[in-house]
């Protein structure tokens, strides 16, 4: 998908088929597709699968890339330098050797380990295989009430497009509050939202087994104190990074279970195999630690990255500050950086400071409101990250704080910078910036 085919299409672009050869393999029916756009898809925003296709098989291939579909490599022989691959439909198995090898091999959705997981009606979305599996049973199960386990990215975004599909929408969540990305007390926010689009939120609670009729199908879900009935249940507990095959031909894994590179994506003690996207762990700029995060943005600068390198040149990709926006219905949820809990794994000592402004000056028309928390590094005044709940325009507001992230800026920096006002798009202090001044007098009169 995005990491492997921009690795392969980047490398074309540099090299053509006479100076080198690239070979594709991917098990499932499609290829260089957005994942993130699933959700929306399967809610009927977006009414056609193939306008989540970015680039066709038949594109690439017309580009010299010899991509096979249906086609599942099952080891990986580092020391022979080749690669064992099965045809998913005939069952046919053969051997490729590779002088270079790229592995994209992406995450997994997370199934729990419980009875019924595996049930007719229940669905994990990481891939457009995955979603068409799902609209079809959405398009012949009678019922009309769905259960989502998990509150993160996957498990609000599919409990928006249920709802917007007419069903009865229940979310299961184990932890204190939905968007375990974000702190708590901005989870809370997340979580009065939701209910109040009609969703039932059920907190502090553990899926314990998926229930089934006599015909397999599942019709409820349970935890330790309740029952929840359930026609179709969506698992978004999360994602894994895909290492089975790295795992088995002795890769370097990290603690996040991803594949472990350097700045040029290379695999850490491998010369001519580099890996990227979801499968990987990469470096958090801010902590200095090496996280998992499953995105597409990563994924694409991977694969730019590897093409880059892979066909002779030289590209590094520095890392990330961990941004990520979602939304639910007109609710939108944006973070960058570190939360409380990061900060304090890490070792560092910070200040807090949350506000609520609007999107706009307050006398325009169709103001509305959004709450933005802010860290801030005690000792130096570095911005350490920052979180925003609100309406239209709150969440690509992040965007600020990622640039100032990246660039190591301190509060009392971002409180000065020369961003776009006029009444239709902000007051006349963004809301950004209000967050930086009050966490900035906050540093300034030495409180927690």
């Amino acid at each position: 998908d995005a990491a492997g085919m921009s690795a392969a299409s980047q490398a074309r672009r540099l090299k053509s088929a006479e100076e080198l050869e690239i070979v594709a393999f991917e098990r499932g029916h499609f290829t260089s597709y957005s994942a993130c756009g699933i959700p929306y898809w399967v809610g009927g925003d977006v009414p056609d699968r193939d306008q989540l296709i970015a680039r066709t098989a038949e594109e690439h291939r017309a580009r010299d890339i010899d991509l096979r579909l249906r086609t599942e490599v099952t080891e990986i022989d580092v020391a022979g330098g080749r690669v064992h691959a099965r045809d998913v439909d005939s069952g046919a198995e053969s051997w490729t050797s590779y002088d270079k090898l790229v592995i994209a091999t992406g995450a997994r959705p997370i199934r729990p380990d419980m009875p019924g997981a595996d049930a007719l009606g229940v669905h994990g979305v990481q891939t457009l295989d995955d979603g068409q599996a799902l609209i079809d049973t959405l398009a012949r199960t009678r019922g009309r009430r769905a259960v989502v386990v998990g509150a993160g990215y996957i498990g609000v975004e599919m409990a928006e497009a249920l709802i917007n599909r007419g069903y009865e929408v229940t979310v299961v969540n184990r932890g204190s509050e939905p968007m375990s990305t974000l702190d708590p007390d901005m989870g809370r926010l997340v979580h009065e939202a939701m209910e109040g689009l009609g969703i039932t939120m059920v907190n502090d609670a553990e899926v314990t087994k998926i229930l089934t009729g006599e015909d397999g199908w599942v019709r409820a879900v349970a935890t330790e104190d309740a029952e929840y009935p359930a026609d179709v249940v969506v698992l978004g507990i999360g994602v894994r990074p895909q290492t089975t095959l790295a795992r088995a031909a002795g890769l370097p894994l990290g603690d996040h279970d991803g594949l472990l590179t350097d700045l040029a994506m290379r695999v850490r003690g491998h010369e001519n195999i580099w890996a990227g996207g979801d499968c990987v762990e990469v470096l958090d700029l801010v902590s200095g630690r090496e996280r998992h995060i499953a995105l597409g943005t990563h994924a694409n600068k991977h694969g730019q990255v590897i093409g880059t390198n892979a066909a002779g040149d030289y590209a590094t990709f520095p890392g990330v500050v961990g941004t990520a926006v979602s939304k639910v219905c007109d609710l939108e949820i944006a973070r960058t950086g570190l939360r409380e809990k990061d900060a304090r794994r890490a070792g560092l000592k910070y200040v807090t400071a949350t506000i609520e402004s609007t999107n706009r000056a307050g006398y325009y028309p169709s103001a509305s409101t959004m709450t933005v928390k802010m860290l801030a590094e005690r000792r130096t005044g570095r911005l350490l990250g920052v979180q925003i709940v609100g309406r239209e325009g709150a969440g690509k507001r992040v965007d600020t704080a990622a640039v100032a992230l990246t660039a190591g800026m301190t509060v009392e920096q971002m409180v000065s910078l020369d961003l776009g006002y006029a009444p239709p798009f902000s007051p006349v202090w963004d809301p950004v910036l209000v967050a930086a001044r009050k966490a900035a007098k906050t540093l300034n009169a030495g409180t927690s």
